[in-house]
């Protein structure tokens, strides 16, 4: 019988040391941000039908008004009549124009901002800033959200009635589901920058 015993086991531990660190994979800033720029692709791709659909409903509704004020000349010169609810419908109209393309316009990133503060200041530092500043008009959209819900809710309750008896909180729910849509993409634009604050290489900024 052989005294010695699995001579060419090896020693799993290693002598004169701790044992080596265990690297934990998917984890460390690197990896939350990549989860968060995935998650933000993934509303990006919502965010540009919902965009395909507006621009739609831009297109007909222009076309229709266009087509409306036309019908109402020819009637009122030609025939001495016109449609009664022509105008109002028309009003209407307008002001659903106005606020798609308000929403159009938070999509592209083309609304009215005044830019002085991050001209000179270096790029991590305006990615900072554009963060605050998208999370600070999300959550002032969120107060004009709830603000034309309790809007939308007292007309309901009074009953006012606007061109072809239809109840006038209907053509007025254009104010929460714009402001609503607003502060999606607001919210969706703070993660953005979010996600883009930590890109970058600090010391060439």
């Amino acid at each position: 019988m052989n005294p010695v015993r699995n001579s060419s086991r090896c020693d799993s531990k290693p002598r004169g040391g701790s044992p080596p660190a265990r690297i934990i994979p998917g984890s460390g800033p690197a990896t939350e941000r990549g989860i968060i720029s995935n998650g933000v692709n993934r509303w990006q791709r919502v965010d540009e039908t919902i965009g395909r659909v507006e621009q739609s409903l831009l297109v007909a509704f222009l076309g229709f008004i266009i087509l409306l004020a036309f019908l109402q000349i020819i009637l009122r010169n030609f025939l001495s009549t016109g449609l009664d609810w022509g105008d109002a419908l028309v009003r209407n109209l307008v002001l659903w124009i106005g606020f798609i393309g308000a929403t159009l316009a938070t999509k592209e990133g083309k609304h009215i901002n005044i830019d002085v503060v991050s001209r000179g200041l270096p790029s991590l530092a305006k990615k900072r800033i554009a963060f605050i500043i998208h999370l600070f008009s999300f959550c002032i959209c969120c107060g004009l959200t709830y603000a034309a819900l309790k809007f939308i809710k007292n007309e309901v309750q009074m009953g006012n009635r606007t061109f072809l008896d239809i109840p006038t909180w209907i053509p007025e729910t254009i104010l929460p589901m714009t402001f609503s849509l607003m502060t999606f993409r607001f919210g969706l634009r703070s993660f953005e920058s979010l996600s883009k604050t930590g890109e970058g290489n600090p010391l060439r900024d």
